[in-house]
């Protein structure tokens, strides 16, 4: 079945305009810099920085994490390993970087599920905007479907407790401090 979606995929992806190619091919890579720019952004503009650091250490844990994995798997590229597929959009990586899971899955799923922890005002498009990502790299013919659906689980598995926890954590830290601050503020001065 996996072979077959992937056949599928790519026979499509070859139907399609030259330009829709070229953004698939650019706009993955791009697209994982525009992640990386949103926790820049996300350092200012969300309510508290620890979900946001948290998340990206998460990030980059999931990606440790998926190099592993594809040490350990060994899987060989559906660029290389499905007969009958049609000609992949993008250069087949070389023998011996592993298909599954996809790292660029990985790294989209992390990032966008953690910076949906830690700024919840981006949710709504954040989240799909990781799937789109990952999914390209099928589109593309570098990986199979379930290397993208692997990768986007475990990148999210990943990083969306590391957001969580420092989300709970500080936030529980922030209402006693400003339980203690108002508590302060209903006390009398001893100068007064």
């Amino acid at each position: 079945m996996n072979d077959e979606l992937y056949r599928d995929v790519t026979s499509l992806a070859r139907r399609t305009p030259d330009w829709l190619h070229m953004l698939a091919e650019y706009g993955t890579d791009a697209g994982l810099v525009l992640l990386a720019a949103l926790f820049a952004a996300a350092w200012w503009a969300a309510p508290r920085r620890a979900p946001v650091v948290a998340g990206a250490v998460g990030t980059l844990a999931a990606y440790g994490l998926s190099e592993l994995v594809k040490v350990w798997v060994a899987r060989e590229r559906p660029c290389r390993a499905v007969d009958g597929a049609a000609e992949p959009l993008a250069d087949c990586p070389p023998p011996g970087d592993w298909s599954f899971p996809s790292n660029h899955a990985t790294i989209a799923g992390a990032a966008a599920v953690a910076l949906a922890v830690a700024w919840p005002r981006i949710t709504a498009w954040v989240l799909p905007f990781g799937v789109l990502l990952g999914a390209s790299r099928v589109f593309v013919g570098v990986h199979y479907p379930l290397d993208v659906a692997a990768g986007l689980a475990l990148g999210a598995a990943v990083a969306a407790p590391c957001a969580a926890l420092a989300r709970i954590r500080i936030g529980a830290t922030g209402r006693r401090r400003r339980r203690g601050a108002n508590a302060l503020a209903r006390t009398t001065s001893p100068i007064e």
